[in-house]
């Protein structure tokens, strides 16, 4: 084919997923129902119609700020509730390795904050005992000396500071009140080693000089405190939101925000959809259909996409792209993905609406970024090597790319074969997001051997019971190093021995498992639709008669 594909009429363009026509959007119900029950893929598009805004799972810090900064919105007790039963044995919130340390902060300071109030309907005692163990383990293993960094995490410098100083507020107003209980040896969290609150201050200065803030920073517009309240320059949009979280639209909204606005009815939808404690980001409609979608018509699942999921992945591509939710800096990751899963579905766009995040190196996945991504490069290695062979004038900026791109990410893998990311806990995900990128569409002769050494390392990183994974064995790490031992080719050998174990692992566990949280935001998060859509097509790539179990 000659020409640019997304040029192509309506006509012209194959079915969507491979398959007879796609079905229009009328008759959603019943239908898409019967169909589903058909196709390997039907569920997962089922959901995604059921639930536009999207699906994760509940964030114990986004819960927390919600308990701390909204006890008038519905649902304040079930969340306390849920913050108590959350708390593991040592004390903390949160997975290992640090990652704790946000949560923890989160989960503590919205309990003492509640203790001071007063509400919730939870005995003080109880209360006490819960927010005592919390900064126990924030002083004993999550800050000072000997505690692990924090991670990369988005806005953790920003985070941390903020809540250590509620903490200790709530501690000398604690101190004043022996009603309370005794509070006068609870320890104060320190900050970190290496962190500081001067970026924070910085934050606060801008927004108390009245100008305006980077678009990326409503997203955590809670650190700022009182000052968030129905600040200039940033407001709801969308559905209500104020940067894609609960957190900061509350902040946002301020104490007594009213029975109508529109971002408490943001808010009440998100606590009914989801009993109580609350995503990180919502809406993430495009990420979720982009990623999802992708995932399954690149392993060759066969899935009916209705007409509507594609029109709005189309309709959400503006000049410079689309973010991961309302509120947001468009970026080339979401961006990336979406024009992938859109080739792959038979309706292409212009590739050239990345190009507004070359760096002549890498791709950064917004302008400005501090550090960069594998798996955004990746993601951009896909899109743009999938739509290279079609031509036109982009040609020679497209192979430019592929080329630059490709030579990056072999410059980031790591000494033991592996790549890790930014925006994901384990180096499973980054690993097979780079694998299947230079497999796909590397144009080196080194990307081979990288390959293979990344193969090398996932065989090496198997569990004895056949399953991968970062703390533990996970169907969606393990569906990452099935993907990434597939699309390297070791289906021979040791490769064919390890794929068989993880097939069999795969087969006994159930996709829709809550455990555990591996996705960067402000918190650990799972985009559940996502993961399962990982885990299916692992699982495709693996049936007997693919030759993969």
């Amino acid at each position: 084919m000659t020409g640019r594909p997304w040029e192509q009429t309506a006509a012209e363009r194959p079915a969507p997923g491979g398959g007879a026509g796609a079905a229009s959007t009328g008759g959603a119900g019943a239908a898409l129902a019967e169909r589903s029950a058909r196709d390997p893929g039907g569920d997962l598009v089922a959901a995604m119609l059921a639930e536009p805004a999207g699906r994760s799972s509940p964030s114990v810090y986004e819960t927390g700020r919600l308990v701390s900064l909204a006890p008038w919105l519905t649902g304040h007790g079930e969340r306390i509730a849920w913050l108590v039963r959350t708390q593991r044995p040592d004390g903390a919130w949160g997975a290992p390795d640090g990652y704790a340390l946000v949560p923890t902060l989160s989960a503590t300071e919205a309990l003492l904050a509640v203790l001071r109030r007063g509400d919730g309907g939870f005995a003080r005692e109880r209360l006490g005992q819960v927010a005592h163990r919390g900064l126990r383990a924030l002083h004993d293993t999550l800050t000072g000396p000997g505690a692990p960094p924090p991670p990369d995490l988005p806005a953790t410098d920003l985070i941390v500071p903020a809540l250590t100083e509620l903490i200790a507020g709530h501690l000398d107003a604690l101190r004043e009140r022996p009603d309370l209980g005794d509070w006068d040896a609870a320890p104060r969290p320190p900050l970190p080693v290496g962190l500081d609150g001067g970026r924070l201050d910085r934050v606060r200065m801008l927004l108390a000089a009245g100008r305006p803030l980077p678009e990326k920073l409503a997203h955590a517009l809670e650190v700022v405190g009182p000052a968030a309240r129905r600040a200039v320059d940033v407001g709801p949009v969308g559905p209500g939101t104020v940067g894609a979280s609960p957190a900061a639209t509350a902040a946002w909204l301020g104490p007594d925000p009213g029975p109508a606005h529109p971002a408490r009815a943001y808010l009440e939808d998100l606590v009914r959809q989801y009993g109580g404690p609350v995503p990180c980001a919502s809406p993430i409609t495009v990420f979720e259909r982009s990623w999802v979608l992708g995932t399954l018509c690149r392993a060759g699942v066969p899935v009916r996409v209705p007409d509507v999921l594609t029109a709005e992945l189309r309709d959400a591509l503006g000049p410079t792209g689309t973010p991961t939710g309302p509120g947001l800096p468009a970026d080339a990751d979401t961006t990336s993905v979406t024009v992938y899963a859109l080739a792959r579905l038979g309706q292409p766009v212009d590739p050239t609406v990345l190009r507004a995040y070359d760096t002549g190196e890498h791709f950064c996945t917004w302008p400005g970024e501090d550090g960069a991504s594998v798996t955004t490069n990746a993601h951009v290695l896909d899109a743009l090597g999938h739509l290279l062979p079609y031509g036109g004038p982009a040609a020679p900026w497209l192979a430019s790319a592929v080329d630059r791109v490709t030579r990056w990410l072999l410059d980031q893998q790591e000494p033991d074969g592996r790549w890790s990311d930014r925006w994901h806990a384990s180096p499973y995900y980054a690993t097979c997001c780079a694998v299947l990128a230079l497999t796909g569409y590397g144009s080196a002769d080194a990307a081979r051997r990288a390959v293979d050494r990344a193969a090398s390392w996932v065989l090496a990183g198997q569990r004895p019971d056949g399953s991968w994974g970062r703390w533990s064995g996970s169907a969606e790490e393990t569906a990452y190093a099935v993907q990434t031992l597939i699309a390297a080719g070791h289906r021979d050998g040791a490769g064919a021995a390890a794929l068989a174990r993880g097939a069999a692992w795969l087969s006994e566990v159930d996709d829709h498992d809550g455990a555990p949280e591996l996705w960067h935001d402000k918190d650990l998060y799972r985009p559940t639709l996502i993961v399962q859509a990982a885990v299916r097509a692992a699982r495709w790539l693996v049936r007997p008669e693919a030759g993969g179990g």
